[in-house]
């Protein structure tokens, strides 16, 4: 008989009950003769057992990982520098001879997060139905295409319709770079993983900054400044969909630039985590437990105390940098080292959160600094101290780190995947709302101060630093009764520690949530 039959023939044998996966906390796993198919279990089974069959040496893994850190980060980071860079690029226009201003500009930068809010949840249906690469690529050939057709559009209806557009295809991103980050390493891997793409957001403000400036010394009269930003981003964009075609495994079980034991040691690596890898099907309780969750509406709090000056500082941060005197040009440079700030708090808060095993500190770390900036914006409004006020504007600058942190908190502290992929979509549901309000905190009747909005954003992140505390709170309280829990069922059945081990190595790969899964342990 082949390995590959006594797998299947093991794993008919040993799948657990559709009644006991529900079980929140029921560690005793019964012997069924229930197919995977009918149990919906995880698609990880394709490839290994109920229990680990296969063992990898600690060089093996680590060997494997260095080639997954070649393959996938980068092809995350490419993705996540076009998003920003082509999301932001209305930010380069608007000082660039872009002729919309006023509150239409206002409406015409609000209309990508509403796009982006509409097609939030049906992206993230498809995707789950999808190979997820391949549907992440596709999307960004098409918004590359949409953002070139910017350069041909001349009225607010045209730039409109076409942000709109462009907000819709790229709702789909961060759902699934948290998604294949989180099937492909460790928990104590993801931080670092997420910031390494994350990272991207500061970069792109250097890297736009750089390059509309040289753009802006272009005085042809053929065609608008502003267009040629348009055309050489939404080419650029095209570039890395058809990359991310090629090259972005969907998951391990379908990463055709591993070999079968690679992909194998993949999932076995992850097994522990209790994270799961994917299913196809849309599982109605895992929704309403997501909709239950405390936590889910936390992490929807928090999100939103980030995105509203996300939405704000990300189309005006040019305008404000402007108002203190400098010419266009002038801004363009100085922008950049906002960049630098953001890009080095990303990363460090990432190391530090899987280096300390924590989510929510570097939240705290990331926001006092902008807290800071906001009030010196604040109070040294009429001084005239240029140089004060810029260095406030890069204080600022550090706040987006802590989405960065969501981002890593979703991946890690969330199992199940319909459970997965609905958090993903309410968090970034949440992101564009708070974007859509915080488009709009910055009136043109409070220019050029725009005073209202500095202070919403110092009393938004302000709050956000309890709801920060508060779900770290939760994670560890839960993390003890868990644990007390599962000793007491150890006690009670006289498991030893094979036999936990074994039951955890069960549990790993049935599709549960992290409240069915008495192992799964959250990450504060």
């Amino acid at each position: 008989m082949s390995s590959l039959q006594k797998d299947k023939k093991s794993l008919d044998e040993k799948t657990q009950s559709r009644d006991e996966e529900k079980d929140a906390y029921d560690v005793a796993v019964s012997e069924s003769e229930v197919p995977v198919e009918k149990a919906e279990g995880d698609e990880a089974l394709k490839l290994v057992g109920m229990e680990r069959t296969a063992q990898f040496t600690e060089e093996y893994n680590k060997k494997l990982r260095r080639k997954l850190d070649l393959i996938i980060p980068p092809l995350c980071a490419a993705v996540y520098f076009t998003q920003f860079l082509d999301k932001t690029s209305l930010n380069y226009a608007s000082i660039m001879g872009f002729p919309i201003k006023g509150q239409q500009y206002n409406l015409v930068s609000l209309a990508f997060y509403l796009g982006f809010l509409v097609w939030e949840f049906p992206t993230v249906y498809i995707s789950q139905k999808l190979r997820v690469a391949k549907y992440l690529g596709a999307n960004i050939i098409v918004w590359g295409i949409i953002l070139m057709c910017h350069a041909a559009a001349t009225s607010f209806g045209a730039f409109f319709a076409l942000r709109f557009l462009l907000g819709m295809c790229e709702s789909c991103v961060a759902p699934i770079l948290i998604l294949i980050i989180s099937m492909f390493y460790k928990k104590d891997e993801q931080g670092t993983r997420v910031s390494w793409f994350y990272v991207m957001n500061g970069l792109t403000q250097i890297f736009g900054g750089f390059v509309a400036y040289g753009i802006s010394f272009y005085d042809g009269h053929d065609i608008a400044t502003y267009k040629i930003v348009y055309l050489l981003l939404g080419g650029l964009a095209i570039l890395v969909g058809f990359c991310v075609v090629m090259w972005l495994p969907d998951s391990p079980v379908h990463a055709h630039v591993l070999t079968k034991e690679e992909r194998i040691a993949a999932l076995e690596r992850v097994r522990d985590d209790q994270g799961g890898m994917g299913n196809k099907h849309w599982k109605k309780d895992q929704i309403l437990e997501a909709l239950r969750d405390i936590r889910t509406w936390l992490i929807v709090l928090t999100t939103m105390m980030t995105s509203i000056p996300n939405g704000a500082l990300s189309n005006f941060s040019n305008i404000i940098i402007k108002s203190f005197g400098y010419t266009s040009k002038q801004t363009l440079i100085l922008s950049t080292p906002g960049g630098a700030v953001a890009s080095f708090t990303t990363l460090a808060c990432g190391w530090y959160s899987d280096k300390k095993n924590e989510r929510m500190i570097p939240i705290i770390f990331c926001l006092l600094p902008t807290i800071i900036g906001s009030a010196m914006l604040i109070g040294l409004n009429d001084s005239g101290n240029k140089g004060a006020l810029l260095f406030a504007t890069y204080l600022i600058g550090t706040f987006g780190s802590a989405l960065s942190s969501v981002y890593a908190y979703n991946a890690s502290n969330t199992s199940g995947h319909t459970k997965k992929n609905t958090i993903n979509a309410i968090t970034l549901a949440t992101f564009s709302v708070g974007n859509i309000i915080g488009t709009e905190i910055f009136q043109p009747k409070d220019a050029p101060a725009y005073i209202p909005g500095k202070i919403a954003i110092m009393v938004l992140l302000t709050v956000q630093l309890f709801i920060s505390l508060l779900l770290r709170w939760i994670n560890i309280r839960l993390n003890a009764k868990k644990a007390a829990k599962l000793e007491e069922e150890t006690r009670k059945n006289g498991w030893t520690k094979e036999d936990v081990q074994r039951e955890r190595e069960r549990h790993a790969f049935m599709d549960l949530t992290d409240k069915q899964n008495p192992f799964f342990v959250y990450t504060a």
